[in-house]
C-alpha cells in the first residue's frame, strides 16, 4: 500500500480523476481528517473538502509506477 497527497479542486478534475483511476482493478480509499471513502465514487469525493490536499491510500503493489504516473496531475 502506497500513500500520496493529491488535489482535487474542480469538478473536472473530480471527473477526470475517477476516470482515471476506475482503469485500475485495485482498491483506492481517499481520507481526509476521519473520513474514508471509495476512491472511485464521484458522490463520496462531492461529501469531502475539495478545498484541502487529500491522502488517497492505494492498495496495489505490482502496476505502482503506472498508476502514480496516471495520477501525476493529481500529485502535490
Amino acid at each position: 500500500m502506497k500513500t500520496v497527497q493529491i488535489s482535487l479542486n474542480s469538478i473536472d478534475k473530480v471527473k477526470s480523476f475517477v476516470n482515471d483511476i476506475t482503469k485500475f482493478n485495485y482498491d483506492f480509499d481517499l481520507v481526509s481528517g476521519r473520513y474514508v471513502i471509495d476512491a472511485k465514487s464521484i458522490m463520496g469525493i462531492f461529501s469531502l473538502d475539495l478545498s484541502k490536499p487529500i491522502d488517497l491510500s492505494i492498495h496495489a503493489e505490482d502496476d505502482l509506477d503506472e498508476i502514480l504516473e496516471t495520477l501525476k496531475p493529481y500529485l502535490i
